[in-house]
């Protein structure tokens, strides 16, 4: 497999250059394709195989962001027969897609990297939630990748064309497709958004539909699939790991498991983008700092009172604000804490050296 029809690229050709230019190792670049708990699948132009982090990788990096994730484009030394190869490094991203860890307030948990579209999966059942697609799609902006809404499972609802409608208004600019991986409804409309060397990831809880539609765009039963429960309509997990198809056609597709919770990650402004319709009536305040809450002249309100702009829409916007603002200063006071820590580890280690160094002589 040409590492091209992975989507490699001039940036990344330049980038790995640079490193092997300054490195003594004999490297290859390659694609995380496949991660299973803390094992890699790593394509590379002419193999397939496991791989492990280097140790000087794994102590160096800051944080989780810096480990490689599925969809990175790594640098490998080749085992000499059939083990495992080394990974070396992580070539720098072109976009990474994030959520704020579920259970912790300080940690983030990356999904994919190096996308070129988001793709919001939400079904046309019980799963609908417009507050969820507008966080969805917050996070998809940050990524750095462009998001493309996909409603499932439009054989069961004769209303879809006025739920796509009411997404659109949430999102405009942004595609929003019915489809049904049953009848086959809409599935070229999203094959389209993955042209040859393009990678997508699907992004959705569990029971929308993912890995059937997955299945459908591959053309087999690749993935096990399973109903949702009747009693709750709550979906089952059924894909444990995360992993890179290439779709006839050659567009790439990313699938994992299915996330209940997407805690906002990262200070990127995808909010703005996702609310792009609430900050232009804002232009309009009286005052610029206006908190759109009882401030005389304030737009946003008299766009509430007149019916222009739902109250749940502000309120959603309101609140992915305040959060975004309590991860930033979690993570600022994390980082400081962090710094403190390993410059006095620093210290120690300095400490206990020269001591060593003085007992010698």
């Amino acid at each position: 497999m040409s590492l091209e029809t992975l989507g490699w690229g001039p940036a990344f050709e330049h980038a790995f250059s640079t490193l092997v230019s300054q490195s003594p190792l004999s490297l290859v670049p390659g694609r995380v394709v496949r991660q299973h708990r803390g094992l890699l699948t790593v394509q590379t132009d002419t193999r397939t195989l496991l791989a492990r982090t280097a140790g000087r990788l794994l102590h160096q990096a800051p944080g989780v962001e810096s480990l490689p994730t599925i969809g990175d484009w790594v640098a490998l030394q080749l085992p000499d027969g059939d083990g495992e190869a080394l990974l070396h490094a992580v070539l720098p991203r072109a976009s990474v897609l994030a959520r704020r860890e579920a259970g912790s307030e300080r940690d983030g948990q990356l999904i994919a990297a190096n996308l070129d579209v988001v793709v919001l999966v939400a079904g046309l059942d019980g799963n609908f939630n417009p507050r969820r697609i507008e966080r969805a799609l917050a996070l998809a902006w940050t990524s750095g990748a462009a998001p493309v809404v996909v409603l499932t499972k439009a054989d069961l609802r004769p209303d879809a064309d006025s739920l796509v409608a009411e997404v659109e208004e949430l999102a405009p600019g942004v595609p929003v497709l019915a489809l049904s991986s049953w009848t086959g409804e809409g599935i070229e409309a999203l094959r389209a958004q993955l042209p040859a060397g393009k990678t997508g990831a699907l992004l959705g809880s569990s029971g929308v539909g993912k890995s059937t539609l997955v299945n459908r765009l591959l053309g087999e039963a690749r993935l096990v699939t399973q109903a949702v429960r009747a009693e709750d309509d709550k979906g089952r997990h059924t894909t444990t790991h995360r992993e890179l198809f290439v779709l006839p056609g050659g567009g790439l597709l990313i699938d994992g498991p299915g996330m209940r919770e997407l805690g906002l990650w990262g200070e990127d402004d995808g909010i703005g983008q996702t609310f792009t319709d609430i900050l232009e009536l804002a232009a309009g305040c009286r005052f610029t700092d206006c908190q759109h809450q009882r401030e005389p002249g304030c737009a946003v309100r008299a766009a509430v009172s007149s019916g222009a702009l739902p109250e749940a829409r502000l309120a959603s916007y309101e609140r992915l604000r305040r959060e975004q603002a309590y991860q930033v200063r979690q993570r600022s006071a994390s980082a400081e804490r962090d710094h403190r820590r390993h410059e006095r580890g620093r210290t120690l280690m300095g400490w206990e050296a020269s001591r060593s160094k003085r007992r010698r002589d």
